[in-house]
């Protein structure tokens, strides 16, 4: 919804503003202008960048389109989920755990919790630590260390996303001036016609550089700046199930184990302590 609507103003402002000064919009069509600028940023993304970068470029169109996966109750489930698998394991031992975590799709405790359910890799990241602790592994420091080698891991592919779309709105503006420049050429090639049509291919050929600089700034760059919010979000639905899991690891009892987790949250975003002491309240191991 944020995409579309920013869409709407900077249309509206631009070429509103534009047409209310007097500018005849109709001199702005320069489909030709357009596919150089858009066809060798499109070349040079894929030059650029490797396979699964490219690959990830419908997911990343999508979450433009959707904005933040997460909201506060979304959060709320998350912590809940922690609380029931904490207890359970506070309440039966580790074993108990096995049958969630080995089945993690037909499991009732993960299920009963629709969205953290429906996200494969934090249902993965959660299965995989409260495996190795099955297996004997209880040091909270070196599980840190591999938790925050995962999440980093997790992060740089995620920044290269980011960066790929960083670096198309960073060149943009540049191949704009090649589009103008192609425009000038054209231009010369009709130096003796008469003033009225050098001045419209000349006001075509400038119409390079400001579509270069127009998508470059009112969209490639923000384009990237939302990514990058939206990827840090995500990070940190991962670091509250890491400082959940490590309070668990730790030995803290559940209700401490999920305000662990609760405070790694962002403010905007985080559940008071009574909203998940009322959520957690009822829910069974």
């Amino acid at each position: 919804m944020r995409l579309i609507v920013g869409t709407i103003i900077v249309f509206v402002c631009v070429f509103g503003s534009y047409a209310a000064m007097g500018g005849h919009l109709e001199v702005l069509w320069q489909p030709f202008e357009f596919v150089i600028i858009l066809g060798a940023a499109i070349g040079a993304f894929v030059i650029g960048n490797p396979a699964p970068v490219l690959k990830a470029v419908p997911a990343m169109l999508g979450s433009l389109m959707k904005g933040a996966k997460y909201k506060q109750e979304c959060y709320v489930e998350l912590l809940g989920m922690q609380y029931s698998l904490y207890k359970l394991v506070k309440q039966k031992g580790m074993l108990a755990v096995e049958q969630h975590i080995e089945n993690p799709s037909e499991s009732t405790l993960f299920n009963a919790f629709p969205t953290f359910a429906a996200n494969h890799h934090a249902v993965e990241f959660v299965c995989d630590y409260m495996r190795m602790l099955t297996m004997g592994a209880n040091n909270v420091h070196e599980m840190d260390a591999l938790m925050d080698e995962e999440l980093e891991t997790h992060h740089q592919e995620q920044e290269r996303v980011v960066a790929a779309m960083q670096s198309l709105a960073d060149g943009t503006p540049a191949l704009g001036i090649v589009a103008a420049v192609l425009g000038v050429i054209k231009t010369m090639g009709a130096i003796t016609e008469p003033p009225e049509v050098l001045g419209h291919l000349i006001g075509g050929a400038l119409v390079g550089t400001f579509f270069g600089v127009f998508v470059a700034y009112g969209f490639f760059g923000p384009m990237a700046q939302s990514l990058k919010g939206i990827y840090e979000a995500e990070a940190k639905y991962y670091l509250s199930l890491k400082a959940g899991l490590l309070a668990h690891i730790a030995g803290q009892p559940p209700v401490m184990a999920v305000e662990f987790a609760r405070k790694a949250l962002m403010s905007d975003v985080r559940p008071t302590f009574s909203e998940v002491e009322a959520a957690t309240a009822g829910l069974p191991a």
